[in-house]
């Protein structure tokens, strides 16, 4: 519901939540209650916009009329009898006013008639009121449903926006006389009722239509496309004849060989049975290892097929991928200039890394990748998934277009099962990145994958929009700043992390910022989904969205460790969950694994990350359960960062015990309190930077530390920028002798520490290549105090992933197998 600024119209739809009747009808059949001829004043009459409307308005109209029978001293449109708002108060709308006052006006208000009371008013209008509602409900029981609200559309936008322009004017200015108090009130209500009256127009379309940027959801308002609704529609439009290479007579002559090979059909339309269900619930899978010639070291996992190997085509051709048209002709053009770029032979289609990626995801398989690198592949495995998710939204999409035709044609009263080609709800495919930059480039990708040989460009909406709001400015980037390499491609171009659009294709067009009931892509940011999914207990919340994602991509998810993790956590939980509202579906064509609320067990899940980390195992572990089973690359690191240490430094690591991974934290504090800063605590040892990467474990030393009264300062991702600068002067003069330093506050800023002399690594680092380069930081200041340089490490046999990534496998096997707790080791020694 869409509210004028300061009230208005839209406040006063709000507070009285009616429905005006939409039913054509014969002047006599209808007599007006005296308090709406009042309101809308003598050359108003409801009767013109009586129009056709669907069953479902005429439901709500005549349950909302039902409701306010029901309510004792109302008036005819939910308020207090004989009641009038006030111009001198600010209006309440809806969702601020208490649950028994929604619907409306609050506050005990002057009579119209100052010689009458409200009791005597009521008692000598409630007869005239109860027959009048019978009157209109009998009325709506005999309107015949039609479908002409699209002449109607235009006219009601027009309307709409010059009845919330002349709203706004009794609201700025303060009722000093009563008599134009009055004429105000009375104006607002006939632009009250004409609105009420289109609003049942529109509501199905509304209740039917999420608004992805509603301002309590986000900081600002964003844009939702409501003009293109008809034109991507999957219910009203139908498959259009296509020309030259993909015919209507070749399409049929190729059905058979598609529905027996395409990996599409074959995921989809396969039923599973209870007993399998059954055994994925329980997690009884089997595992076994392969080995490819790119992706290396793989686990395959599945429980219901039986572990075959299947290895990467050595040739891709693209007939046997069974890509949709036109992705099988503009896929060669448009990575051919990724190939250039990386010198890559242009003889195939696919680098090396894709072939195989895009094998297993062809195959529908769950895939964890975490050799993910910002500078190297990050491009590749991004045009990679945008293939695939296009790919599988065309063919989703065909055979509903192509069904369409098919019931068109059939005869009326025939129910055919081989029509079930949809879900619950509309958006198959769920694409999560982490900055605005990285959604940019998708649909960037999706573009330019639709446009075919020809120099017509594909119709894109809003696409000037679009890249207003998810570009950058090339001059907002402050100059002379020096960051490393990876840092500078993960933070290129709009890093905003609150966002979320709808993407919709249909045929030859795209449709951006439709809303969410109406697209086939969602593309969001972890932040941008846990604003519109909400909490439990929270009244304005949706998640139906999700009930039938198909295909879930989560790119660069170890950003996502740095940004909240709680919200991949909460988006998973959310996950095809059968729906609240049926959304206007068609139950006669959802597949029954929808309604059987078997989602989960044909979603793919695709997780990228740049790392191998026990959180992203744990979502890919226990929160995918496709039954075509899951692959995970699992490559050990042979060598560690710390030998690209480059000063010359001894690495003490220290081995803390713990029985469980619950309380190794505690441990960890006890250990460090108890054993290391006690070696610290010296004068001598002054210049030590505390490196954190838990954001709690900081506040912990924190608080110890300032209970102690260590002398000691503090740099964190909340500390203000005048704070940064204080301390990382105090520490570097030594007027500080500790800084505690968080892992998140150096993955956003990447300063340079100057002044350090003795390191401690509280935990692992969750990157490695930050192991190197906090050490790295002490030859900022070289001094000559080389030999008095330190640093300890403190780890846990929770961390081998962590110290695998530090020091290499070999390594890690055996300090964690020692019967030591302490390993030294040593770099940039003179040879």
């Amino acid at each position: 519901m869409r509210c004028a600024p300061g009230g208005g119209a839209g406040a006063f739809r709000a507070r009285r939540g009616v429905t005006s009747p939409q039913g054509r009808a014969d002047a006599s059949s209808l007599e007006t209650p005296p308090r709406v001829t009042r309101a809308l004043g003598a050359g108003f009459s409801p009767l013109p916009a009586l129009l056709p409307c669907r069953a479902a308005a005429v439901k709500r109209l005549a349950a909302a009329c039902a409701s306010l029978l029901l309510l004792p001293g109302r008036g005819w449109h939910g308020e207090a009898a004989g009641a009038r708002p006030s111009a001198s108060r600010p209006q309440q709308t809806a969702e601020e006013a208490p649950p028994r006052l929604r619907g409306a006006a609050s506050g005990p208000r002057r009579p119209e008639n100052s010689d009458q009371s409200s009791s005597e008013s009521d008692a000598e209008n409630e007869s005239e009121r109860v027959s009048d509602y019978h009157k209109l409900l009998a009325l709506l029981k005999t309107v015949p449903g039609t479908e002409e609200e699209e002449d109607e559309d235009e006219s009601e936008e027009g309307d709409e926006s010059e009845a919330e322009s002349n709203s706004e004017g009794p609201q700025e200015v303060g009722g000093t006389d009563e008599e134009d108090d009055e004429s105000d009130v009375l104006g607002q209500e006939e632009v009250a009722a004409k609105d009420t009256i289109k609003q049942a127009l529109g509501q199905e379309q509304a209740d039917e239509t999420h608004n992805s940027g509603d301002p309590k959801h986000g900081a600002i308002e964003e844009f939702t496309d409501v003009k293109h609704e008809s034109e991507f529609s999957l219910e009203t439009n139908f498959m259009e004849e296509e020309s030259g290479d993909y015919s209507t007579a070749e399409r049929e002559s190729s059905s058979s060989r598609e529905v027996s090979e395409d990996p599409y059909r074959a995921h989809m339309n396969k039923e599973l049975e209870k007993k399998e269900i059954e055994n994925i619930s329980a997690c009884s899978k089997t595992t076994s290892q392969l080995k490819w010639p790119t992706l290396g070291q793989l686990v395959f996992s599945s429980v219901t097929q039986k572990l075959k190997t299947f290895k990467p085509d050595k040739e891709m051709d693209l007939e046997r991928l069974h890509l949709h048209k036109p992705l099988d002709s503009t896929w060669p053009k448009v990575n051919s200039q990724l190939l250039s770029m990386l010198n890559k032979p242009s003889d195939s289609p696919f680098t090396l890394l894709q072939r195989e990626l895009f094998c297993i995801m062809n195959l529908y398989k769950d895939l964890l990748y975490p050799e993910r690198a910002p500078l190297g592949n990050g491009e590749e495995i991004r045009q990679t998934y945008c293939l695939h998710a296009l790919n599988h939204v065309l063919k989703a999409n065909a055979q509903v277009l192509s069904n369409n035709a098919k019931r068109r044609d059939q005869k009326l009263g025939v129910d055919n099962d081989d029509f079930r080609d949809q879900g619950l709800t509309r958006p198959k495919v769920l694409i999560v990145v982490p900055f605005r930059e990285s959604a940019l480039r998708v649909v960037q990708i999706f573009i330019s994958l639709l446009e075919s040989g020809s120099k017509k460009q594909i119709d894109v909406s809003n696409k000037k929009r679009f890249k207003g709001e998810f570009g950058s400015d090339p001059d907002e980037k402050p100059p002379n700043l020096k960051r490393p390499e990876d840092y500078e491609a993960v933070f290129a171009g709009n890093i905003d992390d609150h966002f979320r659009i709808g993407v919709a294709v249909l045929q030859k067009s795209m449709r951006l910022y439709a809303p969410f009931y109406s697209s086939d892509i969602i593309i969001a940011s972890p932040l941008g989904l846990r604003t519109v999914i909400g909490a439990e207990g929270e009244k304005k919340r949706d998640f139906d969205f999700l009930s039938s994602i198909e295909i879930l991509i989560i790119d660069q998810a170890d950003i996502y460790l740095m940004q909240n993790w709680e919200h991949i956590l909460h988006l998973m939980n959310h996950l095809n969950l059968l729906p609240l509202s049926p959304h206007g579906v068609d139950f006669s064509r959802v597949r029954m694994l929808n309604l059987n609320n078997w989602s989960k067990y044909y979603r793919q899940t695709l997780l990228f990350s740049a790392l191998q980390d026990p959180q992203i195992n744990s979502i890919f572990n226990k929160h995918c359960f496709n039954y075509r089973g899951q692959v995970a690359v699992r490559n050990v690191p042979m060598t560690g960062s710390i030998n690209h240490v480059v000063v010359q430094l001894p690495h003490v690591f220290r081995r803390l015990e713990s029985d469980s991974l619950v309380s190794v934290i505690d441990a960890r504090f006890q250990f460090f309190i108890d054993k290391v800063l006690p070696e610290y605590r010296d004068a001598v040892m002054s210049h030590t930077l505390i490196y954190v990467p838990s954001y709690f474990d900081y506040v912990r030393l924190r608080n110890y530390f300032k209970k102690e009264e260590l002398n000691f300062t503090y740099a964190c991702e909340y500390t203000k920028k005048s704070s940064i600068s204080r301390a990382r002067q105090f520490f570097f003069k030594g007027e500080r002798q500790f800084l505690l330093f968080t892992e998140r506050f150096h993955f956003y800023k990447r300063y340079t520490i100057r002044g350090i002399r003795n390191l401690i690594f509280y935990e692992l680092p969750t990157y490695s290549h930050f192991y190197s380069e906090i050490c790295n930081m002490m030859k900022a200041t070289n001094n000559g105090e080389e030999a008095t340089w330190t640093c300890t490490v403190l780890y846990s046999k929770y961390d081998v992933q962590k110290l695998a990534a530090v020091v290499g496998i070999e390594r890690a096997a055996q300090m964690l197998q020692s019967d030591k707790s302490v390993h030294l080791f040593v770099t940039g020694e003179n040879e």
